[in-house]
Protein backbone atom coordinates (compact mmCIF):
# COMPACT_ATOMS: atom_id res chain seq x y z
CA UNK A 1 0.00 0.00 0.00
CA UNK A 2 1.39 3.26 -1.33
CA UNK A 3 1.44 6.18 1.18
CA UNK A 4 -1.39 8.04 -0.35
CA UNK A 5 -3.51 5.18 0.09
CA UNK A 6 -2.47 4.35 3.59
CA UNK A 7 -3.74 8.45 4.36
CA UNK A 8 -6.88 8.01 2.46
CA UNK A 9 -7.95 4.79 4.25
CA UNK A 10 -6.93 6.18 7.55
CA UNK A 11 -9.28 9.21 6.59
CA UNK A 12 -12.20 6.82 5.54
CA UNK A 13 -11.81 5.35 8.68
CA UNK A 14 -11.96 8.61 11.01
CA UNK A 15 -14.44 10.26 8.89
CA UNK A 16 -16.79 7.29 9.65
CA UNK A 17 -16.29 7.23 13.12
CA UNK A 18 -16.47 11.44 13.48
CA UNK A 19 -19.99 10.94 11.60
CA UNK A 20 -21.43 8.44 14.00
CA UNK A 21 -20.25 10.46 17.32
CA UNK A 22 -21.64 13.52 15.87
CA UNK A 23 -24.85 12.26 15.12
CA UNK A 24 -24.90 10.40 18.69
CA UNK A 25 -24.27 13.99 20.00
CA UNK A 26 -26.48 15.69 17.71
CA UNK A 27 -29.70 13.08 18.72
CA UNK A 28 -29.58 14.37 22.40
CA UNK A 29 -29.75 18.18 22.55
CA UNK A 30 -28.89 18.51 25.74
CA UNK A 31 -25.32 16.29 25.38
CA UNK A 32 -25.04 18.66 22.32
CA UNK A 33 -26.13 21.66 24.82
CA UNK A 34 -23.25 20.27 27.20
CA UNK A 35 -20.60 19.61 24.95
CA UNK A 36 -20.95 23.34 23.86
CA UNK A 37 -20.43 24.37 26.97
CA UNK A 38 -17.56 22.28 27.77
CA UNK A 39 -15.35 23.50 24.46
CA UNK A 40 -16.14 26.85 25.49
CA UNK A 41 -14.76 26.09 28.91
CA UNK A 42 -11.72 24.31 27.48
CA UNK A 43 -11.12 27.15 25.12
CA UNK A 44 -10.78 29.67 27.44
CA UNK A 45 -8.46 27.04 29.44
CA UNK A 46 -6.31 26.56 26.19
CA UNK A 47 -6.24 30.96 25.86
CA UNK A 48 -4.80 31.02 29.23
CA UNK A 49 -2.54 28.50 29.13
CA UNK A 50 -0.59 29.32 26.18
CA UNK A 51 -1.19 33.60 26.10
CA UNK A 52 2.05 34.12 25.46
CA UNK A 53 1.73 32.09 22.07
CA UNK A 54 -1.22 34.06 21.31
CA UNK A 55 0.43 37.31 21.91
CA UNK A 56 3.40 36.21 19.82
CA UNK A 57 3.90 38.29 16.19
CA UNK A 58 5.62 35.65 14.96
CA UNK A 59 3.76 32.51 16.53
CA UNK A 60 0.15 34.12 17.40
CA UNK A 61 -1.48 33.14 13.99
CA UNK A 62 -0.62 29.54 14.34
CA UNK A 63 -1.23 29.33 18.12
CA UNK A 64 -4.69 30.97 17.11
CA UNK A 65 -5.30 28.42 14.37
CA UNK A 66 -4.28 25.40 16.61
CA UNK A 67 -6.66 26.94 19.80
CA UNK A 68 -9.91 27.73 17.61
CA UNK A 69 -9.56 25.81 14.20
CA UNK A 70 -7.78 22.42 15.80
CA UNK A 71 -8.20 21.87 19.89
CA UNK A 72 -10.60 24.81 20.68
CA UNK A 73 -14.23 25.34 20.38
CA UNK A 74 -14.53 25.02 17.21
CA UNK A 75 -16.60 22.45 15.34
CA UNK A 76 -15.00 20.45 12.17
CA UNK A 77 -17.98 18.65 11.36
CA UNK A 78 -18.59 20.96 8.65
CA UNK A 79 -15.13 20.56 7.21
CA UNK A 80 -15.52 16.42 7.81
CA UNK A 81 -18.82 16.31 5.79
CA UNK A 82 -16.90 18.46 2.90
CA UNK A 83 -13.91 16.15 2.83
CA UNK A 84 -16.06 13.08 3.13
CA UNK A 85 -17.97 13.34 -0.20
CA UNK A 86 -14.49 14.36 -2.24
CA UNK A 87 -12.04 11.68 -0.61
CA UNK A 88 -11.30 10.39 -4.69
CA UNK A 89 -10.71 14.08 -5.75
CA UNK A 90 -8.86 14.68 -3.18
CA UNK A 91 -6.25 12.17 -3.80
CA UNK A 92 -5.76 13.46 -7.33
CA UNK A 93 -5.56 16.92 -6.49
CA UNK A 94 -4.09 17.70 -3.12
CA UNK A 95 -0.39 17.06 -2.52
CA UNK A 96 0.58 13.77 0.42
CA UNK A 97 1.41 16.82 2.95
CA UNK A 98 -2.21 18.34 2.10
CA UNK A 99 -3.82 15.02 2.54
CA UNK A 100 -2.18 14.57 6.07
CA UNK A 101 -2.92 17.64 7.42
CA UNK A 102 -6.80 16.55 6.50
CA UNK A 103 -6.46 13.11 7.95
CA UNK A 104 -4.66 14.42 11.19
CA UNK A 105 -7.22 17.12 11.61
CA UNK A 106 -10.01 14.55 11.53
CA UNK A 107 -8.33 12.09 13.54
CA UNK A 108 -8.06 14.52 16.21
CA UNK A 109 -11.45 15.87 15.53
CA UNK A 110 -13.20 12.59 15.57
CA UNK A 111 -10.98 11.51 19.04
CA UNK A 112 -11.84 14.86 20.80
CA UNK A 113 -15.50 14.39 20.12
CA UNK A 114 -15.42 10.97 21.86
CA UNK A 115 -12.91 12.27 24.77
CA UNK A 116 -15.93 15.44 24.95
CA UNK A 117 -18.91 13.23 24.87
CA UNK A 118 -17.57 10.82 27.85
CA UNK A 119 -16.23 14.27 29.99
CA UNK A 120 -20.10 15.50 29.46
CA UNK A 121 -21.22 12.20 31.09
CA UNK A 122 -18.90 12.24 33.76
CA UNK A 123 -19.59 15.62 34.58
CA UNK A 124 -23.21 14.98 34.86
CA UNK A 125 -25.50 18.15 36.06
CA UNK A 126 -21.58 19.82 37.25
CA UNK A 127 -21.57 20.99 33.46
CA UNK A 128 -24.17 24.33 34.08
CA UNK A 129 -21.44 25.18 36.85
CA UNK A 130 -17.60 24.07 35.30
CA UNK A 131 -15.00 24.84 37.24
CA UNK A 132 -11.50 23.87 37.63
CA UNK A 133 -12.15 20.94 40.01
CA UNK A 134 -15.51 19.31 38.38
CA UNK A 135 -13.33 19.80 35.29
CA UNK A 136 -10.44 17.55 37.11
CA UNK A 137 -12.52 15.31 38.55
CA UNK A 138 -14.65 14.55 35.35
CA UNK A 139 -11.42 13.90 33.63
CA UNK A 140 -9.66 11.41 36.19
CA UNK A 141 -13.18 9.56 36.14
CA UNK A 142 -12.84 9.14 32.34
CA UNK A 143 -9.14 8.16 32.38
CA UNK A 144 -8.00 6.79 29.04
CA UNK A 145 -4.65 8.29 29.73
CA UNK A 146 -3.61 6.56 26.09
CA UNK A 147 -6.43 8.54 24.18
CA UNK A 148 -5.04 11.53 25.91
CA UNK A 149 -1.67 10.98 25.38
CA UNK A 150 -2.65 10.15 21.44
CA UNK A 151 -4.64 13.11 21.10
CA UNK A 152 -1.56 15.39 22.16
CA UNK A 153 0.40 13.27 19.75
CA UNK A 154 -2.29 13.86 16.97
CA UNK A 155 -1.59 17.90 17.64
CA UNK A 156 1.99 17.34 16.97
CA UNK A 157 1.43 15.03 14.09
CA UNK A 158 -0.96 17.72 12.46
CA UNK A 159 1.34 20.53 13.15
CA UNK A 160 4.63 18.96 11.35
CA UNK A 161 2.04 18.03 8.34
CA UNK A 162 1.30 21.94 8.21
CA UNK A 163 4.92 22.60 8.45
CA UNK A 164 5.55 20.00 5.65
CA UNK A 165 2.60 21.57 3.10
CA UNK A 166 4.24 25.02 3.85
CA UNK A 167 7.36 23.99 2.24
CA UNK A 168 5.69 21.94 -0.90
CA UNK A 169 6.37 24.05 -4.07
CA UNK A 170 3.26 26.27 -5.36
CA UNK A 171 1.27 25.72 -2.80
CA UNK A 172 0.48 28.84 -2.15
CA UNK A 173 -0.47 29.89 -4.99
CA UNK A 174 -2.65 26.54 -5.42
CA UNK A 175 -4.41 27.39 -3.05
CA UNK A 176 -5.36 31.17 -3.74
CA UNK A 177 -6.09 30.35 -7.37
CA UNK A 178 -8.59 27.41 -5.56
CA UNK A 179 -10.64 30.07 -3.91
CA UNK A 180 -13.24 30.46 -5.94
CA UNK A 181 -13.44 27.01 -7.43
CA UNK A 182 -14.02 25.75 -4.02
CA UNK A 183 -16.47 27.96 -3.01
CA UNK A 184 -18.35 27.03 -6.41
CA UNK A 185 -17.99 23.14 -5.78
CA UNK A 186 -19.27 23.61 -2.15
CA UNK A 187 -15.88 23.31 -0.66
CA UNK A 188 -15.35 26.24 1.00
CA UNK A 189 -14.87 25.12 4.71
CA UNK A 190 -11.93 22.39 3.52
CA UNK A 191 -10.63 25.22 0.94
CA UNK A 192 -10.56 27.87 4.09
CA UNK A 193 -8.98 25.63 6.73
CA UNK A 194 -6.07 24.56 4.44
CA UNK A 195 -5.33 28.16 3.57
CA UNK A 196 -5.41 29.13 7.09
CA UNK A 197 -2.87 26.99 8.49
CA UNK A 198 -0.66 27.37 5.43
CA UNK A 199 -0.62 31.28 6.57
CA UNK A 200 -0.59 30.54 9.91
CA UNK A 201 2.50 28.58 9.81
CA UNK A 202 4.33 30.41 7.01
CA UNK A 203 4.50 33.07 9.62
CA UNK A 204 7.01 31.07 12.04
CA UNK A 205 10.43 30.78 11.80
CA UNK A 206 10.79 27.81 13.96
CA UNK A 207 7.88 25.80 13.91
CA UNK A 208 9.77 22.80 16.03
CA UNK A 209 9.70 25.47 18.65
CA UNK A 210 6.34 26.56 18.10
CA UNK A 211 4.90 22.65 18.74
CA UNK A 212 7.30 21.55 21.00
CA UNK A 213 6.14 24.22 23.66
CA UNK A 214 2.38 23.63 22.85
CA UNK A 215 2.59 19.55 23.01
CA UNK A 216 4.76 20.04 25.97
CA UNK A 217 2.61 21.98 28.04
CA UNK A 218 -0.35 20.03 26.96
CA UNK A 219 1.20 16.61 28.30
CA UNK A 220 2.53 18.09 31.52
CA UNK A 221 -0.74 19.46 32.32
CA UNK A 222 -2.45 16.14 31.54
CA UNK A 223 -0.16 14.53 33.65
CA UNK A 224 -0.93 16.46 35.99
CA UNK A 225 -4.29 16.09 36.12
CA UNK A 226 -3.97 12.09 36.15
CA UNK A 227 -1.66 12.59 39.30
CA UNK A 228 -4.30 14.65 41.08
CA UNK A 229 -2.98 17.91 41.06
CA UNK A 230 -5.10 20.93 39.48
CA UNK A 231 -3.32 23.74 39.87
CA UNK A 232 -2.11 23.87 35.95
CA UNK A 233 -5.81 24.40 35.46
CA UNK A 234 -5.33 27.94 36.77
CA UNK A 235 -2.35 29.07 34.92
Amino acid sequence: MSETEDVVERLHQQLDLAAELRGSAKADPEVEAARERLRGWQAVRLARTHADLLASPNMGPAATFFLTDIYGANDLSKLAADVKRIVPVMTKLLPLAALETVADAIELHALSEDLDIAMVKALGGKIRKLDAAAYANAYRKVGRQRDRELQIALIDDLGQALSRLIHQPFVSSGLSLMRTPARLAGLSELHAFLERGHDAFRKIDDTKTFLDLIVSRERKLSKALFAGDDSLLDQ
